[in-house]
């Protein structure tokens, strides 16, 4: 029966969920790295992210849309630029929801696969798009109007 106890007792601990070590974050010279776990109506995917200066880079591949980012800018230059490599749909879609409703943030540019940029945006944005190729989704501050642009916000990726 001791024996029973204590098998048992180890077979409970091990089915304990470990940390996936996805909040580490390791620094290249200006260059911090981090892979986040972003919110997906297909399961959780990792996107990549980057830091170098005040510009973010994250990557995602097209077969994880719909999905949401979490970010924040810490001053009024920064930039999130969201790359998608292998984007193969006809319609991108996207949300900004800042945490402060006055914060200054839109969708500045879509850089498209054939390297021409469309743009601005406001913080929703639809395009259609007529080729298949890597994309970039520029955020940023909005030069044409006030307010900071610094502060927490979400990107919700259709």
């Amino acid at each position: 029966m001791k024996k029973l106890i204590f098998l048992l007792s180890v077979f409970l601990f091990s089915c304990q969920p470990k940390n996936s070590g996805s909040d580490q974050v390791s620094i290249k010279d200006t260059v911090a790295t981090k892979e986040d776990t972003v919110t997906s109506k297909k399961s959780e995917q990792k996107i990549t992210r980057e830091i170098k200066n005040d510009t973010i880079v994250r990557i995602a591949d097209s077969r994880q849309i719909p999905f949401v980012l979490h970010d924040e800018f810490t001053s009024d230059v920064s930039e999130l630029i969201i790359k998608i490599p292998d984007f193969d749909r006809q319609n991108i879609s996207g949300e900004i929801v800042p945490e402060n409703p006055k914060m200054n943030i839109r969708f500045n540019q879509i850089k498209l696969p054939n390297g021409d940029f469309d743009g601005p945006f406001s913080r929703g944005m639809m395009f259609k798009s007529r080729e298949n190729g890597e994309i970039w989704l520029i955020i940023g501050k909005s030069n044409m109007a006030s307010g900071i642009a610094s502060g927490k916000f979400s990107v919700f990726v259709r």
